[in-house]
């Protein structure tokens, strides 16, 4: 029976407070969810910060420091601190919770890219909060920042720490800025790779591109150098990540990545995605690895060796 790395990515910084009333936004929302995810069966938690009067994504550390302890004391789950951040943060906003904390993983975006939101500001008439709108609109003229410059800082800074990466493909050149990095001797093996679909401005949600994707891994890295997961954006989540399972890959779920739990019905809370997608990996003959088992996969460092 093999075993399968769940992540759940708890909030985000994509969706905003108007989209679902079930989006976590205050430090104790984001630890009483990340702690059922977890109990669900997540074996890595992904978390970002938010402002808990407006929701509007923060990357101030003394947000983070409102709810990273009582998930690390009330779950063994692997933390992963985001250094993606917001589109619209600049590089040192969005460094500043790792930085502080040296998490056992964060996020690492793997290449520049237009993030497209502005779709979704047609969608709703009566926001929660004003900052909304406008941000999602705006996300037309967004390009998200990721140069090798600030790729290699982030490895060179947080590496140092003991902390590993999950390695953010939005696009199949992004697996040759993993290959350049490695090269470089900046990422050590095994390294973890989250392919990700179906953002605008990055590869299409489609079959024939996961498995493009995996190819060009395997040939870049070789099979035994890497482990991969998948997240796909909204009503693709869990075709894509059932899809990737059936080929051996690990999943991430939550509702960073997409606010339903089927077509048209919105998620009552992050655990309720991950306990959808146990169920799905149990038919499939397969169990959610245990956060001492997702440790051993990946390397880590331990939870023990945290700053929080």
């Amino acid at each position: 029976m093999a075993k399968i790395i769940i992540s759940c990515a708890v909030t985000g910084a994509i969706h905003t407070p108007t989209m679902s009333d079930a989006l976590p936004v205050t430090p104790e929302e984001i630890a009483d969810q990340s702690v059922a995810a977890a109990e669900a069966g997540a074996a890595v938690i992904h978390l970002h910060a938010r402002n808990p009067q407006t929701g509007e994504p923060t990357g101030d550390p003394d947000v983070f420091a409102r709810f990273l302890p009582s998930i690390r004391q009330r779950t063994d789950a692997v933390i992963n601190i985001t250094t993606g951040g917001a589109p619209s943060m600049t590089v040192e906003e969005r460094l500043m919770g790792a930085l502080r904390f040296a998490p056992e993983m964060c996020s690492l975006n793997m290449g520049s890219m237009n993030f497209g939101l502005f779709p979704a500001a047609g969608r709703f008439s009566n926001w929660k909060h004003p900052w909304e709108q406008p941000y999602l609109a705006n996300s037309d003229d967004f390009i998200f920042r990721n140069t090798f410059r600030d790729i290699a800082y982030i490895l060179e800074t947080l590496g140092g720490a003991g902390t590993r990466f999950e390695h953010e493909c939005y696009d199949v050149g992004h697996l040759y800025s993993v290959a350049h990095f490695l090269d470089r001797g900046l990422i050590r093996q095994p390294f973890f790779l989250q392919m990700i679909f179906g953002v605008l401005g990055g590869i299409g949600a489609d079959p024939e591109n996961l498995m493009f994707m995996k190819e060009t891994a395997d040939r870049l890295f070789g099979r035994e150098s890497y482990k991969w997961s998948v997240l796909a954006a909204g009503r693709h989540q869990m075709p894509f990540v059932t899809h990737a399972a059936l080929l051996g890959g690990h999943v991430r779920v939550g509702l960073e990545d997409s606010l339903f739990i089927s077509k048209g019905r919105l998620a009552a809370s992050n655990a309720e995605q991950v306990e959808k997608i146990v169920r799905i990996l149990a038919e499939m003959g397969h169990e959610p690895a245990t956060p001492a088992e997702a440790r051993e996969m990946l390397d880590l460092k331990g939870g023990d060796r945290v700053d929080f």
